[in-house]
This record gives C-alpha cells, sequence and structure tokens, in this order.
C-alpha cells in the first residue's frame, strides 16, 4: 500500500498502519450506509431533493470506501489498477447521473414551488456529518502521511467533500425551518450539484486513481 518513498517505514509499523487504514474504511464504508439510510428515508418523507441527493451520494462514497479497503488488501498490483480504474469511472458515470437527478428535481421543484416539510432527522444527520466526517479525513490524512499513500489521501479528500455537501444541506434545511424559505432546499440542491458534477468528471478522467497510484 505504500508508496516508494526515500523515507522507509519499518514493516511492522507499516504493518499496523495499513491495519488501521483498514478500520478507517470500515469505519466510512458503516457511516455512509447509516447516513445514505437516514437522508433517503428522511428526504423521501420530507420530499426534500437535497436530502434524497445527499443520500444518494453517500452511497456513491462507499464504492470510494470499498476500493480503498479491497485496494489495502490486494497485493496483485497489475490488475488492482484496471480494475481500480473501471470501479472509479463507474463511481464518475454515477455522480454525474445523480448531478443531472439533483439539477432536474431541484429546477422542477423551484417552478412547482414545492415545499418539502421539515425534518428533523435530515438535520441531525446534517450536523452529525458535518462533525464526523473532517474527523475521518483528518484521521486518514494522519495514517497516509506516515504510510506514504497516496491513494489513502486522495481518498480522505472524499470525507471533506462530503463535509461540504453536509454544510450546504444542512444550511438549506436550517433556512426552511427557521424561517420558512420554501425554496432554500431546492437551491441547497442546485448548489451541491455543480460539486458532484465536478467529482464524477474527475473521476471518469481517471484523476483520482492518478493521484493516488501506489
Amino acid at each position: 500500500m505504500a508508496d516508494q518513498n526515500p523515507r522507509t517505514v519499518l514493516p511492522e509499523r507499516q504493518a499496523a498502519l495499513t491495519a488501521r487504514g483498514r478500520r478507517l474504511e470500515y469505519l466510512t464504508l458503516a457511516w455512509n450506509g447509516f447516513e445514505a439510510a437516514v437522508a433517503l428515508a428522511s428526504g423521501v418523507i420530507a420530499g426534500s431533493v437535497a436530502l434524497v441527493g445527499f443520500g444518494l451520494d453517500s452511497i456513491i462514497e462507499m464504492v470510494s470506501a470499498a476500493i480503498l479497503l479491497w485496494r489495502l488488501r490486494s497485493d496483485n498490483a497489475a490488475s488492482r489498477e484496471r480494475d481500480e480504474r473501471r470501479a472509479h469511472r463507474l463511481a464518475g458515470a454515477c455522480l454525474l447521473a445523480l448531478a443531472a437527478y439533483i439539477a432536474v428535481e431541484s429546477t422542477r421543484a423551484l417552478w412547482l414551488r414545492s415545499l418539502p416539510e421539515r425534518s428533523i432527522p435530515g438535520i441531525a444527520i446534517a450536523i452529525a456529518a458535518v462533525v464526523v466526517m473532517p474527523l475521518l479525513g483528518r484521521a486518514k490524512r494522519r495514517v497516509a502521511e506516515e504510510l506514504h499513500s497516496r491513494a489513502l489521501h486522495s481518498d480522505s479528500r472524499q470525507a471533506d467533500f462530503c463535509a461540504y455537501l453536509s454544510a450546504i444541506l444542512l444550511l438549506g434545511l436550517a433556512l426552511n425551518w427557521l424561517l420558512d424559505w420554501w425554496w432554500a432546499d431546492a437551491a441547497a440542491a442546485l448548489i451541491m450539484a455543480p460539486i458532484i458534477a465536478r467529482e464524477g468528471v474527475r473521476a471518469l478522467r481517471g484523476e483520482g486513481c492518478d493521484d493516488c497510484s501506489c
């Protein structure tokens, strides 16, 4: 898993760091699964485009964590890189489809002046994500720096990406809750769409794989 680097990591330390990296990826999978379930359920109930989009994005981010976890376990570098590029491009296509869905649905909601219901679970999961994801990203970066792994460092950026989306989501939900701004949810979703699309384009271009080649 470690990149070639003048600084060497003792085998015992490398094994411990790799094990820690696996635990962080398992935690990422568990959290994103919980996050997706809460966001999708509350989004469907409340009629919130932003919450549904956030939940779907969490599912796609689980793919990234699964790829990294598999990479931490795989010993076949040639097949690993080939299969990883395919997986990243599939994730990129899913992100672009998600961005298109969010853009269409949020535009429709604004046109029809759809008023989503207030969602306490949605606000709670957004607040939790704002707190949890930066901590998870920071933990991954610490392991990545010591392990000299660009793969894990690149994956840590996904946690930052989720934190940005959750902050946007929280703002839209809070404005709808506190000020009765019916358009805030759809506007938050529209802001999320190009951010998600940009990540999808990067994945399709293989930039994530190139950045994290080990």
